[in-house]
């Protein structure tokens, strides 16, 4: 990847020292007038950075200014302007930290050679501002915290702020601080993700090289002493559910329909329109925030084991436990989460764990009741459910309907697994992907199913159960028929 660097001051100095004025909210020009320089400077820091052939990185106080316009206007159109151009700034063009290839001198032909450096650019402009939580490269004069950024409290705030503007707003004004909170949002996640992934495969790449993760603006976040991270990771998944909910309902479009006289005069129609795929990009966004907290967790696992972490990293509970914990004791939660989060590996690492909570751990088993099978795979939960005592022992403590759930999720994040394995060869986890069939997968999901059923004589399939007992019965089928 090319990378630019910084601009110069040469480069913005004009816009820089007309910056202020852009942005006046004093009262001394009137809004239409003020809205107007506001989009004609976010033309011009897109007429020099993107449309030019060598166009170079806006200065700290540019990009300051284009997020200062994303969190502090009303006007839909300097909204969506500003968010658009701050994603084409630094997520596409201008990435703070970036994995660049290059080729070992002894073998340059050779491609398991080709080896990624992982760069920093330092100078770049952060959104985030977490004081005393930044390591000491972070601590410098070029990223000093100005008044736009956004710290740990103020990130999840900004969660609970969507949750709360969007049972509150009934008005035009209302309506568009709701789209404009979503959007903010969304673009810290991307930046979030932005940081981390190359840190994540540098880690992976470079023989576990901590430093690359403990440095990473997640981490950083989660470390901070100002939030509570059981609440943060809570909050997540509540507002995953009060946006999904709503997007599979149309609440929306009722709400509108149903006022559509009040409507048209009070709120815009360019917002409502936006409003139901905005909810449903925010949502995504959540999940993307989880899974890095998810791939955080595994990445410090892994450095724990070898030693590389420290008293000083601290100690926190793996995101999984608490979304487990918040799945067994909220059912609404539950069911949006299964449907909403759809990154079939962890889905199916959940899934399992969820199991493994109601599956007894005593090493003295009888001779009847002894299966030798390990509750650590799928088709090893499988195996355990395909046993009447078992099975008996589980629905006294899961409703039926549950278990159904369950697998049938689990089922289609197996599926999903099975056929990235068998397309592009990659290594997933659990390590039964590969090894058991989904002829075997099958055979076992169906006889589960069964075995429900007769310890479960009132049992009746959810739509999902169905489903799924459709789709392994045509599999094999399929299989048998030699298609």
């Amino acid at each position: 990847m090319e990378m630019r660097r910084i601009a110069g001051e040469g480069a913005y100095g004009g816009m820089e020292e007309n910056t202020m004025a852009i942005l006046d909210n004093s009262g001394f020009k009137h809004s239409h007038h003020l809205k107007d320089d506001r989009l004609a400077f976010l033309e011009a820091v897109r007429a020099a950075s993107l449309l030019s052939g060598n166009g170079s990185a806006p200065t700290r106080k540019i990009f300051e200014a284009v997020f200062h316009i994303l969190k502090d206007v009303d006007s839909l159109d300097l909204i969506m302007e500003s968010y658009q151009l701050l994603i084409e700034l630094h997520m596409v063009h201008f990435p703070r930290v970036f994995l660049s290839k290059e080729q070992s001198e002894s073998s340059s032909s050779s491609p398991s050679n080709n080896l990624f450096k992982f760069i920093t650019v330092q100078e770049a402009w952060l959104p985030f501002n977490f004081g005393l939580d930044l390591s000491y490269n972070e601590r410098t004069e070029a990223n000093k915290p100005s008044r736009s950024s956004v710290d740990s409290l103020g990130f999840h705030s900004l969660i609970q702020e969507v949750a709360k503007a969007d049972k509150e707003r009934k008005s035009e004004v209302l309506e568009l601080m709701f789209l404009k909170t979503m959007l903010l949002l969304q673009y810290l996640v991307i930046f979030l993700e932005g940081d981390f992934l190359p840190r994540n495969c540098a880690f992976i790449a470079e023989e576990l090289n901590w430093t690359f993760l403990r440095e990473s603006l997640v981490n950083m976040l989660l470390g901070s002493r100002k939030i509570l991270y059981k609440s943060l990771i809570k909050d997540c998944l509540s507002l995953m559910h009060v946006l999904s909910q709503e997007a599979m309902s149309f609440e929306d479009l009722s709400y509108h329909e149903s006022s559509s006289i009040e409507s048209s005069a009070e709120i815009s129609t360019a917002v409502t329109l936006a409003l139901p795929e905005v909810k449903k990009s925010t949502c995504a966004a959540l999940k993307k925030f989880l899974l890095m907290v998810m791939e955080l967790d595994s990445s410090r696992w892994s450095a724990d084991m070898q030693g590389l972490t420290t008293r000083a990293d601290g100690v926190r509970t793996p995101v999984v436990e608490i979304i487990l914990d918040e799945l067994i004791y909220d059912n609404d939660i539950r069911c949006s989460f299964l449907q909403v989060f759809d990154e079939p590996k962890w889905k199916l690492k959940i899934i399992i764990q969820y199991f493994q909570k109601y599956i007894p751990k005593s090493s003295v088993q009888t001779r009847s009741s002894y299966v030798p099978v390990s509750d650590e795979t799928f088709d090893g939960i499988l195996k355990y459910l395909a046993n009447g005592n078992n099975t008996r022992s589980i629905i006294k403590k899961i409703c039926t309907e549950v278990v159904q759930l369950l697998l049938a999720h689990a089922f289609q994040a197996y599926l999903v697994l099975h056929l990235q394995c068998a397309s592009d060869g990659c290594d997933v986890s659990p390590e039964d992907i590969k090894s058991i069939s989904p002829v075997e997968i099958c055979n076992s999901i169906v006889s589960a199913f069964m075995c429900l059923k007769r310890e479960d004589r009132s049992l009746e399939l959810i739509c999902i159960g169905k489903e799924v007992l459709f789709t392994a019965a045509t599999i094999l089928s399929t299989k048998s028929h030699g298609l």
